[in-house]
């Protein structure tokens, strides 16, 4: 048995942990593991018609050359943000140009599922098991539809995969949160400024909101709910002046949404043609200054959150996750994703991506119209909302 390990999407903490669960659990009953670079890049850059060895694409994978791995944040098998069923023609290699059907998925991208296929069963790999977000993990879904034997593993920082209450990374990246706000809360009490900070957040809004609420931010803004600029900057406003300080500090979701539904990017473009998220926390700062003549600093967190040693928790869940994985592939049970529900671990259909994750953190977690945390329900929720 060849099992085939790729991480795709953004980097977080607990990657190398699952890498090396994998490989170890995987070693007891004798198979092989390789690492495939770049995530599903790595897969499409392969042409199986290159006599040429590819060791940029590959690695093997064993545990006497991982020791430590767990302790070390990203992936030793680097990642990328690239979706086979999503990307434009013009990106393609020269041995795929005019060879792959367009897209069903998205109108003016291209299908390479059928090379992904193809360099698998030229691998040799017997059972391919990603570790993703919920882009990464869509694609696993679609493999499964083709009949091909895939465990999926959800990470994210955001933990808005659909059919688990947490994925690897979020305890890390909510932890790093919390302390980086409270460290900046004594800059702007110095300076006796409005602190902006912006955290990642394409469109959930719990990091934000859970890392706001443990750190006594006075106002989150989150993605669920638009931003009347006007009314937040006359509450913050107030926050500060009602403050012995004479401080107040926001918190910001990068995928934060204006009232008149304007989205704030970065202007340039990926390779699926997606614009890059980027600057509400500037264009709040320039409001506040241009509206109130308020002394504001701003803070993007960014990579800050994605770098450095897993947490407790996310090395417990990487190993858990690692060695479910294998599990299913003893027993042959494919086209499932390992998962927390209820507390509990569990096992679900990897398709439970293909809907979007229900999230119930506005009507049960959030005062709408004061921009903050509001606990009005958390009986029978998750232990991370």
């Amino acid at each position: 048995m060849k099992i085939g390990i790729l991480t795709s999407g953004g980097d977080v903490p607990g990657l190398n942990a699952c890498i090396k669960s994998i490989v170890g659990a995987a070693e007891k009953n004798g198979w092989e593991s390789i690492g495939i670079k770049r995530g599903w890049k790595g897969l499409f850059d392969y042409n199986p018609d290159d006599d040429e060895p590819h060791d940029d694409l590959f690695m093997a994978l064993k545990s006497s050359e991982l020791h430590g791995i767990e302790n070390i944040g990203g992936t030793i098998l680097h990642t990328t943000r690239f979706n086979p069923v999503e990307m434009h023609a013009d990106f393609l290699p020269d041995f795929l140009k005019g060879n792959v059907p367009p897209s069903p998925f998205k109108k003016g991208a291209v299908d390479c599922t059928d090379h992904i296929l193809r360099v698998l069963d030229h691998l040799g790999i017997d059972a391919l098991i990603p570790i993703g977000g919920d882009g990464s993990l869509r694609f696993a879904a679609h493999l499964t539809k083709q009949n091909y034997p895939v465990i999926s593993i959800p990470k994210t920082m955001d933990n808005d995969v659909n059919g688990t209450d947490y994925c690897i990374g979020f305890s890390t990246c909510v932890t790093r949160c919390v302390n980086s706000i409270n460290n900046i809360r004594s800059t702007a009490a110095s300076h006796e400024r409005i602190a902006i900070i912006e955290l990642f957040g394409r469109h959930s809004g719990e990091p934000a909101l859970l890392s706001g609420h443990i750190a006594s931010a006075d106002r989150v803004l989150i993605p669920e709910v638009p931003l009347d600029i006007d009314h937040f900057a006359d509450l913050i406003t107030s926050d500060r002046d009602s403050s012995s300080s004479n401080y107040a500090v926001a918190v910001v979701a990068e995928g934060v949404t204006l009232k008149d539904g304007g989205i704030l990017y970065q202007g340039n473009k990926d390779q699926y043609g997606n614009n890059k998220l980027g600057g509400i926390g500037n264009y709040i700062n320039d409001e506040l200054s241009n509206r109130k003549s308020l002394s504001v600093l701003t803070q993007p967190l960014a990579y800050l959150l994605r770098s450095g040693e897993p947490d407790a928790l996310d090395k417990l869940v990487a190993n858990s996750f690692g060695a479910m994985a294998v599990q299913l592939i003893e027993q042959k049970n494919y086209g499932k994703m390992t998962a927390i529900i209820d507390g509990n671990y569990a096992i679900v259909d990897n398709n439970c991506v293909l809907s979007p994750q229900p999230s119930l953190i506005v009507d049960d977690m959030y005062d709408v119209n004061n921009y903050r945390p509001d606990i009005k329900n958390i009986l029978g929720r998750p232990m991370y909302l």
